[in-house]
């Protein structure tokens, strides 16, 4: 991927006062629309931006707190969408379990969720981690119709 990026900046020699063999170097004052939206890529470590807003799914947020809630909550962050969970029985069950839930992505869809579950003994089984991982969805879902959007 990295040659295909090489290659396709390859033909750049025809902009103004390049010299063919010469890196390009960013003028500000020159490629100031050089990006549509007036951002570059280190914006995102610029923590200070007034403007810059959490972008966590409220509703699997919410739904991994209902599903889970017989877990302690150890620690949460919603800057980086992480929840983690301290050792619970479920109600009905006899083995405790402790999990951390990832939501990367503002969007409700599976790819958004990340659950890692435990138990004292180690990691339980795949079948455990998808049925959780559902029925967090399925809560999402839920919370988003009540909500009144579909």
């Amino acid at each position: 991927m990295l040659v295909f990026s090489l290659a396709a900046c390859a033909n750049q020699a025809e902009d103004e006062g390049q010299v063919e063999g010469q890196p390009r170097i960013f003028d500000a004052g020159r490629d100031a629309n050089a990006f549509n939206t007036g951002q570059s890529i280190f914006d995102i470590f610029n923590r200070n931006a007034p403007d810059v807003s959490v972008e966590v799914n409220r509703y699997l947020w919410n739904a991994s707190l209902d599903v889970l809630n017989f877990m302690p909550i150890e620690s949460v962050d919603p800057f980086t969408g992480v929840i983690v969970f301290g050792f619970g029985n479920p109600p009905g069950g006899g083995q405790a379990y402790r999990g951390t839930v990832h939501i990367k992505d503002p969007a409700l869809e599976a790819r958004s969720l990340v659950v890692a579950l435990q138990t004292r003994s180690g990691p339980v089984s795949a079948g455990t981690q998808r049925a959780v991982e559902d029925a967090i969805l399925s809560r999402a879902r839920q919370l988003r119709i009540a909500d009144g959007k579909r």
